[in-house]
């Protein structure tokens, strides 16, 4: 009796065997097209936004509509800090922030009591010159901030984002600023001080009615492109009436880029200031 062992694979046998295998290698192919397919449909950026001072629903549209629809940028967005790591970070281009440092988080911000909704320059708005003493933001987050920057991913910082700068070093190291304070909503001007960066290519000096934000800018000036200027010579505590309002620059093998209007849903949907997000998202995924 010849053991099953020593037995020579007939013709059938091989054939089936080679159709076994033929399978496996489909079934291989087609896990490695699925993960290609999913690692191609990830969105272009993350965007953390939402926070008790600016509620979260105003912000997402005006966002979805500016940068999704308009600049073809795609976005996950959440309102959860929580969700700000390193692992989440891995494999976007782009990081978008708009919300400030404090707590209650995680899980974003909304008015105590009610549903979040828009603001409009007609809500009138205290001054925030007393900055909380906690944060959301942890060490390993803010080093996930700037070792992503640091690795070639872009940070677009919106408005308040130099107030989380009071918490963390790392953040405040890839920001570029932190916050001081500003007075209550009132017009000022944008000012164009760089018409030669990328990031205001066609854009003219505009009006808005907005929280002029003060802040420590911790750069080099020529990184400065615009600044707000109250023309009715109304100041702020010590700060005069100027103020830097937008900077960008390389930080490591990334990019940065901060702009400070954006209180309410007119103010992020001006004409020149959506020139200006549009820009900014080229500039930072180095499109233009």
């Amino acid at each position: 009796m010849i053991d099953s062992k020593d037995r020579k694979p007939t013709r059938r046998t091989g054939i089936r065997m080679l159709g076994i295998g033929g399978a496996w290698a489909a079934l291989e192919l087609g896990g490695s097209r699925r993960l290609a397919a999913a690692a191609a449909t990830k969105a272009t950026a993350f965007a953390l936004y939402s926070d008790v001072h600016h509620p979260g629903d105003y912000i997402k549209i005006a966002l979805t509509t500016t940068l999704v629809e308009e600049a073809g940028v795609s976005i996950d967005f959440t309102a959860d800090s929580a969700e700000l790591s390193a692992e989440r970070l891995d494999g976007y281009k782009m990081l978008i922030i708009y919300c400030d440092g404090g707590l209650p988080r995680p899980g974003g911000g909304t008015r105590p009591g009610g549903a979040s909704m828009p603001k409009t320059a007609s809500i009138p708005q205290s001054p925030q010159s007393n900055p909380p003493s906690a944060s959301w933001i942890t060490a390993a987050q803010g080093k996930a901030v700037k070792d992503f920057v640091e690795a070639g991913g872009a940070a677009l910082f919106y408005h308040n984002t130099t107030h989380i700068s009071l918490f963390n070093a790392d953040f405040r190291a890839v920001h570029g600023g932190a916050y001081k304070g500003h007075p209550q909503l009132r017009p000022f001007k944008v000012v164009i001080t760089d018409h030669d960066h990328p990031i205001t290519r066609g854009v003219s000096d505009f009006v808005i009615a907005d929280e002029q934000h003060y802040m420590e800018y911790d750069k080099d000036p020529k990184f400065v492109f615009m600044k707000s200027v109250n023309e009715n010579g109304l100041t702020y505590r010590d700060l005069g009436n100027t103020a830097n309002s937008g900077w960008a620059y390389d930080y490591g093998k990334g990019r940065v880029c901060y702009i400070a209007p954006g209180h309410t849903t007119e103010v992020l949907r001006h004409p020149e200031y959506v020139k200006i997000q549009h820009n900014a998202a080229k500039w930072l995924l180095r499109q233009a």
